[in-house]
């Protein structure tokens, strides 16, 4: 069953033995503890389609001169991360088919080097991916807060200096993992920065959602229209509802894997949870799935361009 390269260094805890994890699994008993037999195929057809929907993101944003401001720059680096995961999962997991059925059959130095290139891949990938989902909440904060000041606080150096301080740092960073992944302090430091994204994106979006509440109150008050008060209210509340769920959705159960192996590695419970690993990566690919229809499709400007994009009207 594939797994992606590096994550699978963190399938089970290398801090509890193979014995001590087969008897505690047995004795939490029970199928559930079994895990979930996710086919190879499933991991091709969503990295594909993860890859073509950020590489038709990327094309639009590059072709329109309109789209060439820092929110969309934000937007493209969001979808180049995806598309790593998306390379690295279809790499990875096209070596395992090939090797399984010995189509391919390579040395084990080299099989070594391949996987710690698709390590580096997909480490900086979840990284950046994390990074530019916590930037675009930062600029859309600013857009709204500071609309009058917008383009002198985000110009289009600092937009640079950022998407380059992200790449850099997601680069290094996941040189470290891939190093000393068996640590629990870097498991900690992993984990405290998806919590920082996490409560960023929070404060940032309730923040936002609050203030266009309070405007829409005060139209509706002036022009006596509570119906109209209440239908866009509702339809932000589902917008902020989808962005912030989805992102806990896909990223959350990985994050708690996570937790579990620096709190509790031999917990019989612990280790069944550990056994639906390869169910908390799917998320993850979702993730690169849902990234482009939340945050780039629902621009006008952006889906006129891509439909050209798609027509091939260069």
């Amino acid at each position: 069953m594939s797994t992606l390269a590096p994550l699978r260094l963190l399938r089970e805890p290398w801090n509890a033995s193979e014995s001590n994890q087969s008897n505690t699994t047995a004795g939490a008993g029970g199928g559930w503890c079994q895990g979930l037999d996710i086919p190879n195929e499933l991991f091709l057809a969503l990295g594909l389609v993860s890859l073509v929907e950020n590489l038709l993101v990327v094309a639009a944003i590059l072709k329109n001169r309109n789209l060439h401001s820092p929110m969309y720059y934000f937007i493209c680096c969001l979808a180049v991360s995806d598309m790593l995961v998306s390379v690295s999962n279809l790499v990875e997991t096209l070596f395992m088919l090939l090797m399984e059925h010995g189509v391919l059959v390579i040395r084990a130095s080299v099989v070594r080097h391949v996987d710690n290139v698709i390590n580096m891949l997909i480490c900086s990938s979840v990284v950046s991916s994390l990074s530019f989902l916590g930037v675009i909440a930062v600029d859309r904060y600013i857009t709204i807060f500071y609309a009058l000041r917008y383009h002198s606080i985000m110009t289009l150096q600092r937009a640079m200096v950022t998407m380059a301080t992200v790449w850099l740092a997601s680069t290094v960073s996941s040189t470290v993992f891939i190093t000393y992944y068996h640590n629990n302090a870097i498991l900690l430091c992993l984990i405290g920065f998806f919590l920082f994204v996490l409560v960023l994106m929070l404060v940032l979006y309730i923040h936002m959602f609050a203030l266009a509440r309070h405007h829409l109150r005060s139209i509706s008050s002036q022009q006596k229209q509570p119906t109209v008060y209440r239908s866009s209210s509702l339809k932000g509340a589902v917008t902020l509802t989808i962005l912030l769920g989805v992102f806990f959705i896909c990223w959350g159960p990985f994050f708690f894997h996570l937790i579990l192996i620096v709190t509790c590695p031999t917990n019989p419970f612990c280790t069944c949870f550990f056994s639906y690993f390869n169910l908390f990566l799917i998320l993850i690919i979702c993730n690169s799935v849902v990234d482009p229809l939340i945050y780039a499709f629902r621009s006008r400007e952006l889906r006129r361009t891509l439909r050209e994009v798609v027509l091939c009207s260069w």
